[in-house]
């Protein structure tokens, strides 16, 4: 199995028209168009799942830099999720109220 990023798309480009696209090189199990959150359009990117590795390869090679919708594709194996690091342990965020600078004591506003 192996997964593929689809970047540059043009944002009308359909999950079936994606998977037309792939299918010329083989068998597609998975086209996930991404789409954003709030307004529902196409972000410009999506991930194909290829189960034969070496289809997969052929349909990077062919279809990287070749013109799909008016845009030149950006087709490469997708890298793993980066982890986000959404909750405790080191690193991340962290919220604190402080701004640097010696802390000043307010008085109750009551």
């Amino acid at each position: 199995m192996k997964n593929i990023f689809v970047g540059n798309l043009d944002f009308s480009a359909t999950e079936e028209s994606i998977r037309a696209l792939f299918e010329q090189h083989g068998t597609v199990d998975k086209v996930d168009v991404i789409t954003d959150r709030d307004t529902g359009r196409s972000r410009g990117f999506a991930f194909v799942e290829m189960p034969d590795t070496d289809a997969a390869e052929r349909a990077i090679a062919g279809l990287n830099g070749t013109n799909f919708g008016g845009r030149t594709l950006n087709v490469n194996e997708a890298r793993p999720k980066a982890d986000r690091g959404g909750g405790g342990g080191h690193g991340g965020g962290g919220g604190g109220f402080s701004r640097g600078g010696p802390r000043q004591r307010r008085e109750p506003r009551w």
